[in-house]
């Protein structure tokens, strides 16, 4: 009898378990994982699933049908094709941290500076794919912006997200490589910061509710839990900044 009690008072804590889908850009991941469980405390039955990847891999996989309630994106380029493709529910969408392009490169890695791209002595440079990473798009804009983007696409070895490519510099398969400051933050013991790098557009990360969600209530909440206080706080100390 006290067996079947307990799994009767069960069966209501189950009914009103959620769990909630988010799809979020690669260089979200570290700080992600740490704002999950504060945000289950605040929402008692509800469960965080994370699906990491390029933007615009993510993108593809939302307009295909996959089953997601949040979409995250590192740039606004690709959460303004969500809009136009009616894949997000208006007016939920937010930017909530910011991020700076950094060139970094392994210890013994001749670059010093941004024209040392162009030195013979380095063979490889990873960035991220032009297309579908927001990363690769930041890191064109920035080489045009030097005039250098021409000079140095023969040695580009492009990934398909950017931790793909802080991997491909900390392993010294490359000589240099273009990430956030917030991925070259996590790898810091492998890897030298050469220089912030501008001439691209700001790096702002949106959110906003998936139109297809199943739970779009908690999916606004979480969105909006990502300006809050305690969320913030995460994502500056892993060196994001305010939108």
């Amino acid at each position: 009898m006290k067996r079947l009690l307990l799994l009767l008072t069960a069966i209501p804590l189950l009914a009103h378990a959620q769990q909630l889908t988010v799809s979020a850009a690669a260089s979200l991941t570290d700080a992600f994982k740490e704002i999950a469980p504060r945000f289950e405390a605040a929402k008692p039955g509800a469960t965080l699933r994370f699906n990491f990847a390029a933007s615009g891999v993510l993108l593809q996989q939302i307009a295909q049908g996959a089953p997601v309630d949040v979409f995250v994106s590192a740039d606004q380029e690709t959460m303004n094709r969500s809009a136009d493709q009616q894949l997000i529910a208006t007016g939920t969408r937010r930017d909530f941290a910011s991020n700076t392009l950094v060139l970094v490169a392994p210890p013994d890695s001749p670059v010093r500076r941004v024209a040392d791209l162009t030195l013979p002595t380095v063979k490889r440079i990873a960035v991220g794919k032009v297309a579908s990473v927001p990363v690769g798009r930041y890191t064109q804009q920035a080489l045009g912006a030097a005039q250098l983007w021409s000079a140095v696409s023969p040695k580009l070895v492009f990934a398909d997200n950017v931790r793909q490519v802080l991997d491909y510099v900390a392993r010294g398969e490359v000589e240099a490589g273009f990430v956030y400051r917030t991925d070259a933050e996590i790898a810091k013991d492998k890897l030298r910061v050469v220089a912030a790098v501008g001439g691209h557009t700001p790096i702002t990360y949106p959110a906003a509710v998936v139109a297809g969600s199943r739970q779009a209530a908690l999916a606004r909440d979480f969105v909006a839990f990502l300006g809050g206080a305690e969320a913030q706080g995460i994502l500056a100390k892993y060196g994001f900044g305010k939108p």
